[in-house]
């Protein structure tokens, strides 16, 4: 892993910002896209239910209700779905 020089990335930040603000630099955006269904993300990592809630820090019925569809996930659990799916890697170091 390469040594990041973490004041050198703010001040090229800021001038990012005010090379934008003045018209010269187009705004950087990223569009992060919605995570597939628990059901289908957990069977990806061939999880059970009960590991899958736990790695998640949900209670499995929470992860059952998303399964069938009788609540949708919200806030930091979509956030967690998101990189359970993009990389799975993450969890199967976790279990």
């Amino acid at each position: 892993m390469s040594k990041r020089d973490i004041g050198a990335e703010i001040l090229d930040g800021i001038n990012e910002i005010k090379e934008f603000k003045k018209g010269n630099l187009p705004l950087k955006t990223s569009e992060l896209s919605e995570p597939s269904e628990p059901k289908v993300i957990r069977s990806k990592l061939n999880l059970s239910q009960s590991a899958f809630a736990g790695l998640l820090g949900v209670s499995m019925r929470t992860l059952q209700d998303w399964e069938q569809g009788r609540r949708n996930p919200q806030g930091p659990a979509i956030a967690l779905l998101r990189i359970a799916e993009q990389h799975p890697e993450v969890f199967a170091n976790l279990h």
